[in-house]
Order: C-alpha cells, then structure tokens, then sequence
C-alpha cells in the first residue's frame, strides 16, 4: 500500500531529524574521546591552516559535492574547522561549486541518457520535476532545495540532463542551500568549543527552515512532484 503524502511527509522529518541527531552525537563523541570531528587529518591539514587550509577544504569540499556527499556535512566540518561564518562562506562556496560540476557534466555527457528515461518506467516520475524545473527554473530549483528531503547530486544531474537553464539553476541552488548550510555549520563550531547557544540557534534555525520546507512541499509544483 502507498503512504499518504501526510505519512510519506512525517517519516521524511524522522529520517532528517535522526540524521541531525546521528551528526551531533557522533560529533560530541568524538570529542569526548579527544578525537576531532572529520579525523584527526582535518585538525592537522585544514584546521588553523591558513589560506592553505581554506583552499583544501574548498577542493575537498567541490569534489565530495560533486560526488554526491551530503552537503549537511561539508558545512557541519566548515563550522568546526574555521567557526561559523566563514565556514558557512567556504561551505557555501564548495556546494555550489560542486553543484555546478555535476550539472556540467551531466549537461555534456547525459542528455541523450536522460531522454530515453524520460520515456522509460521512471518517466511518470522524472517528467513532472523535469517540467516543473524548466517551467519555472528559478522558483522549483529554491522550493526543491529548501525541502529537507531529496537528494542534492541526483537534482543537479536531472537538471544538467533535462536541459535546464544554469543560471537560475545555480543562483537558486545557493539561496536555498543556505539555511541548512548555516544550521550545520553552527552545530560544528558549537560541538568544537562547546558552544550551547550555538546548537541550540542551529536546532531553532532548523525546524524553521524545515517548516518552510513542508509549507513549500504542499503548495509548490516542484514539491508535490516528489510526493507522487
């Protein structure tokens, strides 16, 4: 049997809140045991590093993006090693900069792919985001990203692949991956230094961006696309 869409939302929250819980408990952890969130190699490599550091951590972070890691940890290691808001700044950078690279490739690489599986057995799925997306680039792309579900590398892919256009792709993609990259870092500068305020601002700042999440994933095209 089919969840409802009311169902399908609540076990959506319950998976993002247990990996927001997994995060911060294996973060302090860690940090009881004197070991640093991100292994020790961050401490040595990234961590007090300079311009030097920053850079690593920009390469690091563009390329697991790109490959498709959770965009929550990247800004979760930014805030631990470099505080709050330049994390966030550097997380940020490396999201969309990640984005861009697999919108690329898929753009050059995947569009014949993606044709015939807009026709295939997931087409009933893909065609509707697939239409939304390129009916309204810019306002589907933020309403998508603001949602605390779906998968970040398969929207730039189905975009890159779709035909989509870049630029209001990416400029959305950057407003809406804001929040959450802003929640995240802010949970690691918090666990680094013991920073109560600092986790409790991040849980206040996440259940406001997943509630205007939810309200988007009820009224926007883009969102009721996934629920089908």
């Amino acid at each position: 049997m089919t969840p409802s869409p009311a169902a399908a939302r609540r076990g959506v929250l319950v998976k993002f809140a247990i990996m927001v819980a997994g995060l911060v408990a294996g973060g302090l952890l860690l940090r009881a045991v004197g070991a640093a969130p991100g292994t020790d190699w961050v401490d040595a490599h990234i961590r007090d590093g300079g311009l030097l550091g920053e850079a690593v951590f920009l390469l690091l972070g563009t390329a697991l993006t790109a490959a498709g890691a959770p965009r929550q940890g990247i800004a979760f290691l930014g805030g631990y090693a470099f505080g709050a808001v330049i994390g966030t700044a550097l997380a940020l950078l490396a999201q969309v900069a990640g984005c861009a690279l697999s919108f690329g490739w898929a753009r050059l690489v995947g569009r014949a792919w993606a044709e015939r599986r807009m026709t295939g057995r997931f087409g009933h799925r893909l065609r509707p985001l697939r239409d939304s997306l390129a009916e309204s680039p810019f306002g589907a792309t933020l309403a998508l990203r603001l949602l605390p579900i779906g998968n970040n590398l398969a929207l730039n892919l189905l975009a890159g692949m779709a035909g989509i256009a870049f630029s209001p792709f990416l400029a959305a993609s950057a407003i809406g991956y804001l929040p959450q990259t802003v929640v995240f870092a802010l949970l690691g500068k918090g666990i680094r230094v013991d920073g109560a305020w600092q986790m409790a601002l991040a849980g206040g700042l996440l259940a406001g961006s997943i509630a205007i999440g939810f309200w988007l994933l009820r009224r926007h095209r883009a969102g009721r696309a996934l629920e089908d």
